[in-house]
């Protein structure tokens, strides 16, 4: 893990947890990248998996592209880009059904 990611993921959860569409998102650092998702519960046996679902790739400082995870596992870039506070308003202006628990 970059530890220089790290202020950038705190930043972000902050940022989520201030909003009801992605309250209890996780967000884990890979790379350059940050990613987005909700852990599911599994059947029985009470474990979870990590269900990833969008991505921010670092394109400057404090500059980040959005991407979405697809049905085949690949991402897929979106349009958008800018500083963490502006990602998430288009996250929650666009996206909110990637957010739900139960998508």
């Amino acid at each position: 893990m970059k530890k220089d990611m790290e202020p950038h993921r705190s930043q972000l959860l902050r940022l989520l947890e201030a909003h009801e569409p992605t309250v209890g998102m996780y967000v884990r650092i890979y790379g350059e990248h940050l990613i987005l998702g909700r852990e599911l519960a599994l059947e029985e046996d009470g474990n979870t998996e990590r269900d990833d679902r969008l991505r921010l790739s670092r394109l400057r400082s404090r500059s980040w592209g959005l991407s979405v995870k697809r049905h085949n596992a690949r991402w897929e870039r979106t349009p958008f880009s800018g500083d963490l506070e502006e990602i998430v308003n288009a996250i929650l202006s666009f996206m909110q059904h990637l957010c739900a628990p139960g998508y």
